[in-house]
């Protein structure tokens, strides 16, 4: 059922036909079907709105291979929105249509240069803000989310990552307590003060899920780590990303999700 909590609104973009053609750092180039990533997004965005969230879909930016993950282009708190300035350079001109889908919702605000942040590498539990040190992320980048969230007292700390794209490719939180983890990835202890569960070792990719309210989205190709949430009682919707994944994408990856 959907959290009766809060009203959610999730922005979302669609695949672009250019997909075959995303940045890519830690898998090898694979054939990537448009119309089954099509399908699965679609797929996604239906569930979204089963659990309570109103889907408005961004302007779409066919000729932007990366543009259907538009996590990236933004990070958005109650307090203000803040549009990223992607690592990637192919990526900085897909935040425009999203600041402009914004911009109705959140007072704004901007990374400038020299900095970079990707949407991916911002994990915030409760006031608690952990950012990915990445090839998409820089320390400039995390000090001026520092600086913006400070007078809301939130707390921003950078953290190394390895082995992947985005520290949310490593780890997630399930509630306000509990994160799901990959700790090949990112040092646990920098999580110390919450709840750890490790992803099955079968399922390195495992640590992405995507929280709305009380409600938890999983991509269904990870069973293993899904039976280890499920033993703790949690309940966990799926949905097929597998072909979305190929471009290094995940189910947080796919939304910008805020209480309306």
């Amino acid at each position: 059922m959907p959290s009766t909590a809060a009203s959610w609104i999730a922005l979302t973009r669609e695949v672009s036909p250019t997909i075959v053609d995303c940045e890519l750092t830690h898998l090898a180039r694979s054939p990537i079907s448009v119309d089954v990533a099509r399908s699965q997004h679609q797929a996604y965005e239906q569930l979204l709105a089963a659990l309570g969230c109103e889907v408005r879909r961004v302007t779409p930016a066919p000729d932007h291979p990366d543009a259907v993950f538009i996590e990236d282009t933004a990070v958005v708190f109650d307090e203000l929105a803040v549009i990223t300035r992607p690592g990637a350079e192919s990526r900085r001109a897909e935040t425009a249509a999203v600041e402009s889908a914004l911009a109705v919702l959140r007072p704004m605000a901007r990374i400038t240069a020299p900095g970079t942040l990707d949407g991916g590498d911002v994990l915030t539990v409760g006031r608690s803000v952990f950012v990915g040190r990445t090839g998409r992320s820089n320390d400039a980048g995390i000090a001026q989310l520092r600086t913006l969230l400070a007078p809301f007292g939130y707390d921003v700390q950078g953290v190394d990552v390895t082995g992947c794209l985005h520290l949310k490719s490593a780890i997630t939180a399930v509630d306000h307590d509990t994160v799901l983890i990959n700790p090949e990835w990112v040092n646990p202890a920098v999580f110390a003060r919450f709840r750890a569960e490790a992803v099955d070792p079968r399922e390195p990719a495992g640590a992405n899920i995507l929280r709305i309210g009380d409600q938890l989205v999983y991509g269904a190709s990870y069973p293993h780590t899904q039976a280890r949430l499920e033993r703790l009682g949690y309940v966990v919707h799926t949905v097929d990303a597998s072909e979305l994944a190929k471009a290094e994408g995940a189910v947080t990856c796919c939304s910008l999700v805020l209480r309306s």
